[in-house]
């Protein structure tokens, strides 16, 4: 609640005020019943005779002068007055209605944002611990449910009370023997309230639960469609969405099943004292002369029965929210209270020979156990260099490069960029020196120029056409039917493999960064278009830094240097030629690769 109450500061004029205008509708509903009362009794029965009710005399006079009155007038005055305090209530509900949204909404847009800022400050490993899934329930369902409860609290939690003790206090008036049915009713909602919230309560936070786990089974089958489809894998991904859904239902109906039984329960007990309230009316009618009971009193007992239990009805309703609350604040809260794993330094833009450089760097993914992914690396890149790396699959390339732009920390050992250590570094300031195309091209939905421009927000026409024509991309997109400024589907759903590396190279190159990594950015393409990349890089990038992945012999030979990476440390770093004569692993790289292109060539000859 402190967390809704710190979102609320900056709409407290509009949290005090809905909750006065509720006050006013409330008065207003609590005063029809009585001015209904006088209609029957004095209207309608008593032929117009109004001085036996303080109330009817008083307005009567003050409208109409002295009696005596027609039925017809009392009818009509009280009529109009109704219809008057039914637009007076009316125009103060639809003002708290407005100011209780209007406070609601701005603190659900403010606690979304905040959230969200805070997603984007988290570390790789502290998002994969939330899961996509989850998180986008957080941002989205959770806040929605804090949203409506907040909305709710600033009507209801004035207006039940209200009607609970005014519609008390009006139908004590009336008669005490009223109040004594109200007081029997009480501790049978009372004890119905409490049965289902304790049973309730821990319920929701399992269904929200179970909610993230559908998002993230929607959420991988839709981003992995086409594995699903290649694999013919749709029946098992639709039962295995099935389940989660059934848990969901489940968990649902569970929660639904206790609201099902208590509102029948309050409903019974409601119409019970209505009957009681009408069977003790009747006999003092008839049996206890000059008791002031009449038709109208017993209506108007009738309507603030109905109004005090209605009002127990909105408290559980309330309580019904507060707990659904309860567990998506606690679920926002997670995110909102979780400290970035990689906290950014203070240091600002540095210049130095070398641009990057491993110290006896060790490495180990968070939670996990075990040999470290990474060990005993040490190496140094210098500035215009093309550094290059190679290796088997998971000998731990990709980790090691994931370094550099503090997507993860080391656990032993220094990485420093330009004689820095990273750590020291502004991560804005770190990164702004970083251009990273990462193996799995990600695009956004959008044109040609707005994804080229994401790696520079202010780069001009010009900027864009030459960064994809040294990735080689200018050729495939002047092809298109609107050029640069062809939209682009949701994760590029509309190129290519090779044609959405290119993309995400013209990003990186469009920023003109310090320092390039390419994490085997170019093994979509064949071998023609990646020499000529290569060849522009080196033309048009003569003192930027490159430091890139590769599988392919092909694409690593004309680097400056290269490392050779074996079971997470590098055994042997130098030029093609030089580790063509001293390093075993670098020859049988380079002779499987080989022998694999002559029993292609032999394939296809024959």
């Amino acid at each position: 609640m402190k967390r809704i109450f710190h979102y609320l500061k900056p709409y407290t004029f509009l949290a005090v005020i809905s909750p006065l205008l509720m006050i006013g509708e409330v008065a207003a509903d609590l005063c029809l019943p009585k001015l209904m009362s006088i209609i029957v009794d004095y209207g309608i029965n008593a032929s117009g005779n109004v001085s036996k009710s303080p109330l009817g005399s008083f307005v009567m006079s003050l409208l109409h002068g002295a009696g005596p009155y027609t039925s017809m007038e009392v009818i009509l005055t009280f009529g109009i007055l109704m219809l008057v305090v039914v637009l007076v209530g009316g125009f103060f509900g639809v003002m708290c209605a407005y100011t209780a949204a209007k406070a609601s909404q701005g603190l659900g847009d403010d606690l979304r944002c905040d959230a969200y800022r805070k997603v984007m400050s988290l570390s790789i490993e502290q998002t994969d611990k939330f899961t996509t899934g989850s998180l986008v329930t957080r941002m989205t369902n959770d806040i929605t449910m804090i949203v409506e409860f907040t909305e709710m609290i600033l009507r209801m939690l004035v207006r039940s009370p209200m009607f609970f003790i005014g519609g008390t206090i009006m139908l004590c008036t009336l008669d005490i023997k009223f109040g004594i049915v109200l007081l029997c009713s009480l501790p049978v909602m009372a004890l119905m309230l409490a049965i289902v919230l304790t049973k309730s309560v821990p319920m929701f936070g399992k269904i929200q639960k179970k909610l993230d786990r559908v998002n993230s089974v929607v959420q991988e089958n839709v981003t992995g469609a086409r594995v699903v489809k290649a694999y013919v894998r749709e029946d098992y991904e639709y039962e295995r969405f099935e389940k989660a859904n059934a848990e969901l239902r489940d968990a649902n109906l569970r929660v639904q099943k206790l609201m099902a039984v208590m509102h029948p329960v309050l409903t019974v007990v409601m119409n019970a004292a209505v009957i009681a309230v009408i069977l003790i009316g009747g006999f003092e009618i008839d049996n206890v002369a000059g008791t002031g009971m009449s038709a109208g009193t017993i209506m108007a007992a009738v309507t603030y029965v109905t109004q005090v239990i209605m009002s127990i009805m909105m408290v559980t309703m309330l309580f019904h929210s507060i707990s659904r609350a309860m567990a998506s604040i606690q679920r926002v809260g997670e995110v909102l209270d979780s400290e970035p794993v990689i906290v950014s330094g203070e240091s600002g833009a540095t210049d130095g020979e070398i641009a990057v450089s491993f110290q006896n760097v060790a490495f180990r993914y968070p939670s996990a156990s075990g040999r470290p992914v990474l060990h005993d690396i040490n190496f140094e890149v210098k500035r215009g260099e093309t550094f290059a790396i190679i290796g088997a699959t998971g000998s731990g390339k990709t980790s090691l490069v994931s370094l550099i732009p503090r997507f993860y920390d080391a656990i032993e050992g220094e990485v420093f960029v330009n004689g820095t250590p990273i750590r020291e570094y502004d991560l804005s300031e770190l990164r702004s020196k970083i251009s990273y195309v990462m193996q799995k091209s990600e695009l956004f939905s959008g044109t040609v120029a707005e994804n080229i421009r994401w790696g520079k927000a202010d780069a001009t026409d010009d900027e864009i056409r030459v960064a994809a024509e040294i990735a080689q991309a200018d050729g495939f997109i002047s092809g298109f039917s609107d050029g640069y400024d062809t939209y682009i589907a949701e994760k590029g759903a509309s190129l290519s493999g090779g044609q959405k590396q290119r993309m995400s190279i013209a990003r990186a190159l469009v920023r003109k960064p310090e320092i390039i990594l390419l994490d085997d950015a170019t093994s979509a393409l064949d071998l023609a278009t990646e020499a000529k990349l290569r060849r522009a890089l080196r033309e048009h990038l003569r003192d930027a830094t490159v430091i890139m992945i590769a599988q392919r012999i092909a694409s690593v030979r004309d680097a400056d240097r290269i490392a050779v990476i074996e079971d997470g440390t590098i055994v042997a770093i130098g030029s093609h030629d030089e580790l063509m004569r001293t390093s075993a692993t670098y020859r049988e790289i380079y002779r499987s690769q080989m022998k694999q292109i002559e029993d292609e060539g032999v394939a296809i000859h024959e």
